[in-house]
């Protein structure tokens, strides 16, 4: 049996030293699920945030195999019962039949492999250190005066929200909060218009207490101007402003050089597998 654990911390020691902040977003209440084996005292747990699955502790065939099953139905409930005006386009239902889980460690990723096979696709994946203090702020705020003529930078308000959650390409900066208050609350983010559209923006995947995790990205057809870079020294000059940290977890070499030209450093490498849903 697998069980929704409202009182998160009877999990948490599963997860110690674990430096990933969608598992603090999800343990500190603010956004996530998490699921275990047992109510009292479980041995295996799960934090499921978006795309992200996190599975913990003794190696769990069931676990493994009920998260994209949870995934893929919360999905496509939430979006059925999200306001008409505000659901994605249908072309994005693919998008529902894909996630990734990181597994704690060679155990869990052997168990993945084996429950999925194929459908399984090893990737890596690249930690940026957590290093409060250490951004430039002066050099940031000349990135973002060098914003090309003809484009304008804003902060993300209810208006840019809603109109961002109807955009394929940009939704992940908006998709994980339920609303524009609990973006309002646990969210920020920095978006460059060229005739009044999003064409590219850097936004908080998710919140925790204290701190946003980042995602960044541009239209292609607006790629190799620097804006990805402008976008992400607005929002972590904004996060610096609010005392937040603003975390960094890069999906490509690409997101590693990118980050440190912002001042951030490389950590380490780690294993993830992309879980396709569909046949």
């Amino acid at each position: 049996m697998i069980f929704e654990l409202e009182q998160k911390e009877k999990a948490a020691v599963l997860f110690d030293g674990w430096q990933e902040t969608l598992i603090w977003s999800c343990l500190q209440n603010v956004m996530g699920t998490l699921y275990v084996d047992a109510i009292e005292n479980p041995s295996s747990a799960m934090v499921l945030l978006g795309d992200f699955c996190f599975p913990a502790g003794k190696p769990n065939r069931e676990l493994v195999l009920y998260g994209p099953k949870w995934y893929r139905l919360e999905n496509i409930t939430g979006e059925e019962k999200r306001p008409k005006e505000e659901r994605a386009p249908e072309d994005t239902k693919e998008s529902l039949a894909e996630m990734i889980i990181v597994p704690q460690n060679p155990a869990w990723a052997d168990l993945i492999e084996e429950c999925y096979g194929e459908r399984a696709k090893k990737v890596t994946r690249y930690a940026i250190k957590k290093e409060p203090g250490i951004f430039d702020g002066d050099k940031l705020l000349t990135v973002v005066k060098a914003l090309p003529k003809g484009y304008e930078l804003k902060m993300i308000d209810e208006d840019l929200f809603r109109y961002c959650r109807q955009i394929e390409w940009c939704g992940d900066w908006v998709s994980q909060y339920k609303d524009y208050a609990e973006y309002r609350d646990h969210g920020l983010g920095a978006v460059i218009l060229k005739d009044g559209e999003p064409v590219s923006g850097a936004s908080s995947y998710s919140g925790f207490l204290g701190g946003i995790e980042i995602e960044i990205d541009t239209r292609e057809d607006h790629r190799r101007k620097g804006l990805a870079y402008i976008c992400g020294a607005k929002l972590i000059l904004e996060c610096l402003e609010r005392g937040w940290y603003p975390s960094w977890d890069a999906q490509n070499k690409w997101s590693v050089a990118l980050s440190e030209k912002l001042g951030y450093h490389f950590d380490h490498e780690y294993t993830a597998y992309e879980i396709r849903l569909c046949r």
